[in-house]
């Protein structure tokens, strides 16, 4: 439980990174490069994903927490993974980019307000 927490919490901060440098991306018009800046920090949070994801759905299966569940947290995971590359890309659509931030965002801190709780 401590753990997935942990997790949870870093996950956040790079989803914020994510917002930040696509805020930045779009004010400079610049792409990422893709092997000096893309790809390792799609590496870094695929890590992490893949691990968040693991504990998440063994928590929901021995938890059952109420306002979390199974589709909730692959979707998460999918567009978790999308923002981490698209964020270095300013074409990449607005709206679509904020809609996945936000819902992101919501999972992860009802995730962690429902792990506080317990």
């Amino acid at each position: 439980m401590n753990e997935l927490k942990q997790v949870t919490e870093e996950l956040l901060v790079l989803v914020e990174k994510m917002m930040n440098e696509y805020k930045s991306r779009r004010e400079s018009g610049e792409k990422g490069e893709f092997y000096t800046e893309v790809k390792p920090f799609a590496d870094e949070v695929k890590e992490k994903n893949d691990r968040w994801k693991d504990l998440s759905l063994n928590w929901i299966k021995d938890c059952k927490p109420k306002h979390i569940h199974f589709p909730q947290i692959v979707n998460t995971f999918d567009n978790i993974e999308m923002l981490s590359v698209h964020c270095f890309f300013p074409e990449s659509s607005y709206n679509r980019f904020i809609s996945h931030y936000q819902s992101v965002s919501y999972v992860l801190g009802t995730e962690l307000d429902e792990l506080k709780e317990k």
